[in-house]
């Protein structure tokens, strides 16, 4: 997991290095190559890539397209750092959504961490003066639909390979892309074809690693290592970008990552107590 979010952030620098290039346009190659390598792996090892279960593979698809194009658009408009911890908002999103869409409950506690998180989104907005309050929405937008995904993604564990959900990302942001770049087509110049590629290569590496994380990994430890990607955005972000922060905004990074991280550390520790608790009656 740990290359897994290395390797995301390095996308994240890719795309950052591509301001004047429309985010769709970025997609659409990065679409491409990922539907070329998806389709080959899926071939290789002999599964069928349209999947049975259309509904959520579409709705994932789609939901996670609307994400992605947001999330690009924030990644060129604002610093790396403050873009990539409002995109941490999703899990909170997940979870809200998760209650309607796979009936899984939030505990009062939840709603605290929440408030956390969000409240540091706040934070970073008000102090840090190169944030616009549009962009700042957009990202929560962006992490809104994260949430929509994520939740599409659960309703398919089980029912449809990992390498179907993954294919149909591209396959559905694809077409997307490719109507808005016949009528705001930007030529890319020099050295934005080696982002273009660097892209493509980084964003696939990292959903490889991921989904093999989280195969071979309990999902409580591998889902916490993702947040360490904000330190690699602050890092990446002061290196390559010169971008430094008021005080007061680092202290709102840390309020979003610890309502996350509360909260994925209070969901796991409830997850455990179901399953303890039989074993506790019988020995009872």
């Amino acid at each position: 997991m740990l290359l897994s979010t290395l390797l995301f952030a390095f996308m994240n620098v890719c795309v950052k290095m591509l301001p004047h290039l429309p985010p769709l346009e970025i997609i659409l190659f990065r679409s491409l190559m990922s539907v070329g390598l998806s389709y080959a792996m899926l071939r290789a090892l002999r599964i069928r890539p349209w999947g049975t279960n259309h509904f959520f593979l579409i709705a994932r698809g789609a939901t996670g397209a609307i994400s992605l194009i947001l999330y690009f658009f924030t990644l060129q408009k604002m610093p790396l750092a403050t873009a990539v911890t409002i995109q941490y908002l999703a899990p909170i999103f997940t979870a809200i959504l998760g209650i309607f869409i796979v009936r899984e409950k939030v505990q009062p506690w939840q709603w605290l961490f929440f408030l956390l998180s969000f409240l540091g989104v706040l934070v970073v907005e008000g102090v840090d003066t190169r944030v616009d309050l549009l962009y700042v929405g957009l990202g929560v937008v962006s992490a809104l639909f994260a949430g929509f995904s994520y939740n599409s993604i659960r309703r398919l564990k089980g029912k449809e390979d990992p390498l179907v959900v993954v294919f149909y990302f591209p396959m559905v942001a694809l077409p997307i892309a490719a109507v808005y770049c016949l009528f705001q087509w930007v030529q890319p110049q020099g050295w934005d074809w080696l982002w273009l590629l660097l892209t493509g290569l980084f964003t696939q590496g990292a959903q490889l690693a991921m989904t093999k994380a989280y195969q071979a990994e309990k999902l409580s430890s591998v889902a916490n290592l993702n947040y360490i990607g904000i330190v690699y955005a602050v890092g990446l972000g002061l290196l390559l970008f010169g971008e430094t922060f008021h005080a007061v905004s680092y202290l709102g990074m840390v309020l979003v990552l610890v309502g996350v991280v509360l909260n994925t550390w209070y969901t796991s520790r409830q997850a455990k107590a179901v399953l303890v608790a039989p074993t506790e009656e019988v020995v009872a």
